[in-house]
């Protein structure tokens, strides 16, 4: 049996160890190392080993036992896998009886192609007469005849990754070693169940969401139209864990840093993107997907992880921020660090890393686009971790955030994190990694500014509480959300949320000097219910005046198809409206928009921003608001035919009607069921306007236990059409 080629690992120098083979001695494709030390002239004769009296016949991992024990047992791995500073057992098999006062054998645990001792590569463990001292911990736990049961405890802090293993025979003669045999190779992991390991977590209820859910929920839309899209995180899927420390070694990610979780999850953000190192996606936000998979039409990690290892480690086409967070959460989790995905509604994009997102509108009170260079995205997704920082106080250990969208460098590479949740709370800007940046994500001011005809701005209204409006989470044991706001924030306007603005100024963010601005004494909001792709509604503007004079506001609406990043696409719509508004009443005005204004401008996912520019005519004061409005596409249906039974067949069909009055070309179909079927893609040349589409797939459940199956149809025309059923497999 042979490794497959990307199971190789970025080596450091040769150091202490003979090579037997040195052809193709590269990164990607070591050679095989035997673990002789140089000191040794020579190994014994099969004349002398005979006199030693004592040969290996066999080693057995004890798999299935083990992989229960060090909760891995949901692998779908024939190796052994097991995680730091807990004990697992290997028999021996021994051509005689095993004495722990006469016979000196050694446990050669090694990873990498230079081993060395002082790196923490070539690990020694005594479990005979000559006791060594070593990180790791070895004892004989039992003996029953030649059968030597031995049990091994890697260290609190040793390297993740997979190890070769060996037994070492040791005599006056020499030293006897077993010859390298891949089926003895085992992989450690970190592990969120000991205290004494830098990523525990100390509740069991925690654990199994954050570490060993392999389904969860990822939310977009905007924060008043919340959208729930299941993703496979797969971690235990075949193949996957291999494909995670590939993406490692692709990077070439010394071996030093892969016991620290610090520095394994912020070389991840970086390898989880393509943009300077050849991570595993592509970022694409331009709406041509041609040359790959549209980020929509993903159902989740593993189908991208197995691609980009079994292509030679090529980026994989195309991701947008919660395709990245996906996949980063299989990463970590995999390799048994607690993970989860975040969402932040209204976070801001901040071109000029001045906390102040503008926008321009022209002296018609239109948003001039030509001028509008930051943007607020409707929602961004990335990762939080759970670990204990070791470089910082211990306050700002826990949950810390992990970004591996592409948005800006930090030491020179595009990534973003860990920093702590606790810190961006506090104002605590100083702090590793990139504090900064994730404190403006969540605390920009949009600063609208309106140009007179000479082309010349002022600043007309500040929104304080736009940014930053909502994050949510996955809620544990279910799949609605949960908001984790004031993990992140202190109440807007609150004493705490000023001081800690003060705090992030003595850190270097930039005063607000454009504060404060004349009271307009005016709220002004918009309204619409949830609609339909396509449908024609109302939005509704209320205007609140709460001084004591009658007020008359002129308003500019302005209507825009834009990316979910904020970015607009089109202005579809221009409308003026006045009113009058009492002392201490509210007024609402209505906006007809019409689905045959907007549709032809649509991009994907469907969104429409709203900008209102008013003036009040009695002071002479402006202000403005904005709003998206997600657009919900069509229905697609899961049915469910027959039992969900251990052994029975279960025949799954999805659905779907075109309702539109125009053609879909090129139409996706994926169906994802972890832990029942592989990503299954069904492809469509067109559905013409009123036409259907059934899938029908048929499956044999092998377990039992909830399962969750998703759907998602993608095509140009029609993105983020997606659906979920949970099944509950009995059984026979």
């Amino acid at each position: 049996m042979s490794l497959p080629s990307y199971l190789a690992w970025p080596w450091g120098p040769q150091r202490g160890r003979i090579p037997i083979d040195k052809s193709n001695s590269d990164e990607t494709n070591p050679p095989e190392f035997e673990a002789f030390d140089v000191m040794t002239p020579r190994g014994p004769t099969d004349e002398e080993t005979k006199a030693a009296g004592l040969s290996v016949l066999s080693v057995d991992m004890r798999v299935t036992e083990n992989k229960k024990d060090h909760n891995t047992d949901k692998y779908k791995s024939s190796s052994l896998i097991v995680r730091r500073n807990k004990e697992f057992t290997i028999i021996i098999k021994l051509d005689r009886a095993f004495s722990k006062e006469q016979d000196d054998v050694q446990m050669e645990f090694l990873i990498g192609s230079s081993p060395d001792e002082i790196k923490g590569t070539y690990i020694t463990v005594s479990i005979g007469k000559e006791k060594r001292e070593g990180t790791w911990k070895g004892r004989v736990v039992d003996i029953q005849g030649n059968d030597v049961t031995v049990g091994i405890t890697p260290d609190a802090t040793c390297i993740i990754g997979r190890f070769r293993t060996f037994v070492t025979v040791v005599t006056d003669l020499g030293k006897q070693r077993t010859q390298r045999n891949p089926d003895t190779d085992f992989y450690v992991l970190f592990n969120p169940w000991d205290p004494a390991d830098q990523v525990y977590m100390e509740k069991e209820e925690d654990r199994q969401e954050y570490v060993m859910n392999d389904v969860g929920s990822i939310y977009n839309g905007e924060f008043s139209n919340i959208i729930t899209r299941s993703w496979n995180f797969g971690q235990f899927e075949e193949g996957v864990l291999d494909a995670c420390l590939m993406v490692m070694d692709a990077g070439k990610v010394p071996l030093l840093y892969r016991g620290n979780s610090t520095e394994v999850v912020r070389q991840g953000s970086a390898l989880m993107n393509a943009q300077d190192d050849d991570g595993v996606l592509v970022g694409n936000w331009s709406g041509d997907y041609s040359a790959g998979t549209a980020p929509t039409a993903w159902t989740g990690s593993p189908e991208i992880l197995l691609k980009y290892a079994s292509e030679g480690c090529v980026p994989v086409c195309f991701a947008q921020c919660w395709v990245f967070a996906g996949v980063l959460n299989t990463f970590v989790r995999c390799l048994g660090i607690p993970a989860r995905v975040i969402t932040n509604y209204c976070s801001a994009h901040d071109n000029t890393g001045n906390l102040k997102t503008d926008i321009v509108l022209d002296e018609d009170g239109r948003v001039d686009r030509s001028r509008t260079r930051d943007s607020v995205w409707n929602y961004h997704c990335w990762n939080e971790v759970y670990m204990k920082r070791l470089d910082l106080p211990e306050k700002y250990s826990g949950w810390q955030v992990v970004d591996c969208t592409p948005q800006e460098t930090s030491d020179g590479l595009y990534r973003c994190g860990p920093t702590s949740v606790n810190a961006i709370k506090e104002g605590e800007l100083s702090y590793p990694f990139d504090a900064k940046f994730v404190f403006a994500e969540l605390n920009s001011d949009v600063i609208y500014h309106k140009s007179n005809k000479y082309g010349k701005t002022k600043v007309i209204y500040v929104d304080t509480a736009y940014v930053g409006k909502l994050l949510v989470t996955k809620k544990k044991e279910s799949s609605e959300y949960e908001d984790i706001t004031a993990t992140y924030k202190y109440p807007e306007g609150s004493l705490k949320e000023r001081e800690v603005m003060q705090m992030a100024e003595r850190r270097g963010i930039p005063t607000r000097d454009y504060l404060p601005l004349a009271e307009a004494g005016v709220d002004i909001e918009l309204q619409a219910d949830t609609i339909k792709m396509g449908e024609n509604f109302k939005l509704t503007l209320n205007i609140k005046n709460q001084t004591s004079q009658t007020c008359t506001i002129n308003t500019v609406i302005t209507g825009c198809v834009v990316y979910y990043t904020g970015v607009t696409s089109t202005i579809f719509k221009l409308e003026n409206k006045s009113a009058t508004v009492e002392a201490s009443k509210t007024e609402s005005v209505t906006i007809d928009i019409k689905g045959m204004e907007y549709i032809p401008h649509l991009v994907e996912q469907s969104n429409l921003l709203f900008v209102v520019y008013g003036y009040i005519e009695e002071t002479q004061i402006s202000l403005t608001t904005m709003k998206v409005i997600t657009l919900r596409p069509p229905e697609l249906t899961i049915k469910m035919i027959g039992t969900p039974r251990v052994g029975r067949e279960l025949m799954v069909s999805v659905e779907f009607m075109n309702p539109y009055n125009f053609t879909l070309q090129k139409v996706q179909l994926r169906l994802d069921g972890p832990g029942l079927i592989p990503t299954k893609l069904k492809e469509y040349s067109q559905i013409l306007s009123g036409g259907s589409v059934k899938y029908k797939v048929s499956m044999v459940p092998r377990t039992a236990g909830k399962v969750v199956l998703m759907a998602c149809l993608d095509c140009a025309l029609l993105r983020q059409v997606t659906n979920q059923l949970e099944i509950e497999i009995v059984k026979e």
